[in-house]
């Protein structure tokens, strides 16, 4: 019988580089990592390399050397004729997050979606203000717009607010249910005019009134100036799969013999989900894997997973361990 050798796979250098600078960075021997990286830059000044300067200007920054960041971000700019990162950008404060107030839609705006409603009134029974994202309903009927009219007029009158985000989407779903000459689908009306009437669209709302009226033959809610919502970001904008906070699961500072305990709790009631990294110094080898160990029990659930924002030396701990096989991972912007 022939020997079944084992051809070795030969590591890319820059990988190599890379790995070797994220388990010392993981072990917490940082002059180590500052030798090997800075040995690095001078080998590589192009393409792929930018990589190994990142996990570089990333180490400073964790560690506060503003000095050495700044020298760094001198030769960056001669190496790839580009702007470095900022120093201010790089030590900015972390984004507050939304998840406490934002809510999806999780399904389609009908009468029969229990789950969907459930979680609405919970949320609104914990959060003053509350976003209500429905970019996930692709469907709606006469009945989930009473309901959906409900919550919001039973908000009002307990002094909570509710910012609707992607509300243009189902307003052209109820364009399609609001037929003049068509005693149908009241609360369709009913609801479209409670739009207008909360984004201040005030001629709309008169001439859908009117039409109101002498389609249904009975009284049309009236206008009330005082109840249109103080204007706030674009909803597309926080909408934006890299921009939305909403239902994170934060790790942060440094991360020690982590089990991740409560994440498959959270990934239970959560699709996409959502882990925000931003503020994570340094993550453990053992804490990597027993992540991996976790995420790879909730992808075989289906379940997208997305990191948010890990510094280029967690991100690049987050490849060696393998968790790339298993989530997608969103570096933050220079």
């Amino acid at each position: 019988m022939e020997p079944n050798f084992q051809p070795e796979v030969e590591l890319d250098p820059i990988d190599a580089e890379a790995e070797e600078a994220a388990m010392l960075y993981a072990n917490g021997q940082d002059a180590a990592v500052r030798l090997r990286l800075e040995n690095a830059t001078r080998l590589y000044r192009s393409g792929a390399g930018e990589r190994l300067w990142l996990m570089l200007f990333d180490l400073f920054r964790v560690g506060g050397q503003k000095g050495p960041f700044e020298a760094l971000g001198i030769e960056y700019a001669r190496a790839f004729e580009k702007s470095p990162p900022g120093w201010q950008e790089a030590v900015r404060a972390a984004p507050v997050l939304i998840k406490a107030g934002t809510v999806l839609f999780k399904g389609d705006l009908t009468g029969d979606n229990e789950a969907a409603f459930a979680t609405v009134r919970q949320a609104l029974a914990t959060n003053q203000h509350l976003r209500l994202d429905l970019a996930k309903v692709r469907r709606l009927d006469d009945a989930g717009c009473e309901r959906l009219l409900s919550l919001l007029q039973q908000a009002h009158k307990s002094r909570h607010e509710v910012e609707l985000l992607n509300r243009d989407h189902v307003a052209g779903l109820l364009d399609s249910r609001v037929v003049p000459g068509q005693q149908s689908d009241r609360a369709c009306w009913l609801l479209k005019l409670e739009f207008c009437q909360l984004y201040g669209q005030q001629e709309v709302f008169e001439e859908l009134a009117i039409q109101y009226a002498v389609n249904f033959e009975i009284s049309p809610p009236s206008w009330e100036a005082q109840r249109v919502a103080a204007p706030g970001p674009d909803p597309l904008v926080l909408a934006a799969a890299d921009d939305l906070m909403a239902e994170a699961y934060v790790i942060k500072g440094e991360v020690k013999s982590s089990r991740f305990g409560d994440l498959l709790a959270y990934s239970a009631a959560n699709d996409p989900v959502l882990i925000d990294c931003s503020r994570v110094t340094r993550m453990d080898f053992l804490s990597a894997g027993a992540l991996l160990n976790v995420l790879t029990t909730i992808k075989g659930t289906g379940r997208q997973i997305v990191f948010r924002h890990p510094n280029h030396l967690v991100a690049e701990l987050f490849r060696v361990v393998g968790l790339r096989a298993v989530a997608e991972v969103v570096l933050a912007r220079n």
